[in-house]
């Protein structure tokens, strides 16, 4: 037995429960809405989104192919499995969740947040709703901050204020006013997901 799999690594325990937790989500869709429901990924349904999160696991066949083109890759990883009957997929994806490769494990403070922005993704997209476990929301929180120093530069310009329990967050720069709104709204918006302002105070 390879050395990692007899270790625990920090967020294994968070990153298989958030699996299992998509897994739930998946799993309760209709046939249609599993494959052309819409999401907060323009031109992803659920089933895309997943192939994408599955994809993430295998570094080498997914992404190192591309070279840098990142988004290439995740394009592919989405045709791939699009070609899967969805019992086969979600069998795949039960494997995922129960047994991360060591490179998610190792990557896990990056890759729980961007698993647990795209379940949002999902969620959202289709106007339903779940309760967001307390690591999973700091989890989108981190996410959005990271993502947003890269792209949109929110985190740059406000002081985000969750309301559920975390310290605000601003860096030097930050001069158009204080964003209030939960930790899981937050982390949505300053990952590019405008559609969740509406929960946010601006002030």
């Amino acid at each position: 037995m390879p050395l990692i799999d007899r270790i625990t690594l920090p967020f294994d325990t968070a990153l298989r429960a958030e699996r299992v937790r998509l897994i739930e989500t998946l799993e309760k869709l209709s046939d249609e809405d599993f494959t052309s429901g819409p999401t907060l990924c323009a031109g992803w349904s659920p089933r895309d989104i997943l192939g994408h999160l599955i994809g993430v696991d295998y570094l080498l066949g997914s992404y190192l192919p591309y070279g840098l083109r990142v988004t290439a890759a995740n394009q592919g990883q989405v045709e791939r499995v699009r070609r899967m009957p969805r019992h086969r997929l979600m069998e795949w994806a039960r494997h995922w969740a129960a047994s991360p490769s060591p490179t998610s494990r190792l990557g896990g403070l990056l890759i729980l947040g961007d698993l647990a922005i795209h379940h949002q993704d999902i969620v959202r997209g289709l106007g339903l709703h779940r309760e967001v476990p307390d690591e999973t929301a700091t989890a989108i929180f981190r996410e959005g901050l990271q993502l947003s120093l890269w792209t949109n530069r929110r985190v740059v310009r406000h002081r985000l204020v969750p309301t559920d329990g975390h310290r605000p967050f601003a860096l030097p720069a930050a001069r158009d006013g204080d964003v209030h709104g939960t930790r899981e709204a937050l982390g949505m918006w300053l990952a590019g997901r405008d559609s969740v302002a509406g929960e946010l105070r601006f002030a």
